[in-house]
């Protein structure tokens, strides 16, 4: 997918989730993020889109001042949808008057802000999506194409250099002698080798022999890998090998809310 497809994406969903939470009860519990009421996904995901337009649509090559000035979303749940619409609008109008080679700060270091923000916007609403859904008890689709998008969105996050310094605990889980999980969706272009290193989790897309095998439609493997359903109850996941490995990185991963 490339930048405006992202982008696409990312309004059509955020405009499902808006259908979603509007006049919602905001305490209402989110079962997939444990501290988190209903107010606080709405929120997070507003929040950070809005960031990102400030990024993008200003230029910023250091964070800072996006940080401070970001929004909250309305008290009143009634507010909530034409809140989460605007917002992905906004984002959309931003990255449209961009090209992927403007300078704009990401969490790497590079400048090479605007493709990575367009992607990771998409995997932030494709995974909090899922979180409404659990929450309000609705059903959550999502293509096999964009599920192995957003897929392989949280992998690379996962395995980069800054979510390894940043997440301790992540990292000490992960540290191993080579130990390889092989992810592969059956209805979608998306195969992941992850071998487990002392220093870094190395992620390679390619199709390999590995210690543990998952394979299955993208949607289910996003929700188990992402822990918003547990492998047990992912319907059409065939685990091969090393069961307790797979089970280890779901386990130890705790980027939830984020």
């Amino acid at each position: 997918m490339k930048t405006p497809e992202y982008l696409d994406a990312v309004v059509d969903q955020t405009a499902t989730l808006a259908a979603w939470v509007g006049g919602q009860d905001p305490a209402a519990p989110v079962p997939t993020c444990p501290d988190w009421a209903l107010a606080d996904l709405v929120d997070h995901v507003g929040a950070v889109q809005r960031m990102t337009t400030m990024l993008v649509g200003e230029r910023l090559t250091d964070p800072t001042s996006a940080f401070e000035r970001q929004a909250a979303a309305p008290d009143d749940p009634a507010l909530w949808s034409d809140w989460l619409v605007a917002g992905a609008a906004e984002a959309q109008q931003a990255f449209a008057a961009a090209h992927d080679e403007t300078p704009v700060w990401e969490p790497s270091g590079a400048q090479a802000g605007v493709p990575f923000w367009s992607r990771r916007l998409f995997g932030e609403i494709s995974v909090h999506r899922a979180d409404a859904a659990v929450a309000l008890d609705r059903r959550y689709e999502l293509h096999p194409d964009h599920a192995a998008a957003a897929l392989e969105d949280w992998l690379d996050t996962l395995t980069s250099p800054g979510y390894w310094e940043n997440r301790p605990g992540f990292a000490e889980a992960m540290r191993g002698h080579g130990e390889t999980l092989h992810l592969h969706a059956t209805d979608a272009d998306g195969e992941w080798l992850a071998r487990r290193e002392q220093d870094e989790v190395v992620l390679v897309r390619t199709h390999a022999d590995a210690d543990v095998v998952a394979s299955g439609p993208a949607t289910e493997l996003l929700l188990a890998i992402s822990r918003r359903r547990p492998l047990a109850e992912c319907r059409g996941i065939d685990v091969k090998g090393d069961r307790a490995l797979l089970e280890h990185w779901i386990d130890h991963m705790d980027w939830v809310t984020g």
